[in-house]
């Protein structure tokens, strides 16, 4: 299995990587998704104050690389020749797929601080943030994880400035040529 990860900063473009990869048929998984989960089981809404706490707590109490060894059953049980995970969020986690998977690749996306608040304003979800001090505060909590150290440890890049059709195509290139068809 070829296992790709996907890390950035709140806004810069995770989401839409993942939806450019499923595009080529790659199945996609959100480790967000696993925190969304804990808050429904615990009938605490997605906000993300609240997901912010449950994320907290997961790695206080099983290490920082809670949320991917949480994951790892889920991406066995695909049986897919390549899965992409959305949203690492630490180094530690990083080291978790990696140490799960040799193969692993782990990709940054970079945006600027203005382009993801704008982002994230627009796009109307319960855990996004609309104002300036509210995403500092986000990136503060999530580069702490160790999310700095992840996109620094990332063995490619992509920037999405541009528009969306162009970062999909650099997208899907990058990751055809991981998946070997390039």
């Amino acid at each position: 299995m070829r296992l790709i990860g996907v890390v950035g900063l709140p806004g810069s473009g995770k989401g839409e990587f993942s939806r450019c990869a499923a595009e080529l048929g790659i199945p996609v998984l959100v480790m967000g998704d696993v925190i969304r989960r804990v808050a429904a089981e615990r009938g605490l809404p997605p906000e993300d104050m609240v997901l912010g706490r449950i994320s907290g707590e997961l790695r206080e109490q099983y290490g920082r690389g809670a949320v991917a060894r949480l994951m790892l059953p889920e991406i066995r049980a695909l049986k897919a020749r390549v899965v992409l995970i959305d949203g690492i969020r630490s180094d530690a986690e990083g080291e978790e797929f990696r140490e799960a998977e040799p193969g692993f690749t782990l990709i940054g996306v970079n945006s600027s601080f203005e382009t993801r608040l704008a982002r994230l304003a627009s796009r109307g979800r319960l855990d996004d943030l609309a104002d300036e001090a509210a995403l500092r505060r986000r990136d503060e909590r999530e580069l702490g994880w160790g999310l700095g150290e992840a996109l620094s440890s990332a063995e490619q890049a992509v920037t999405n400035e541009g528009s969306l059709e162009a970062y999909c195509r650099e997208v899907q290139a990058l990751l055809l040529r991981l998946r070997g068809d390039a």
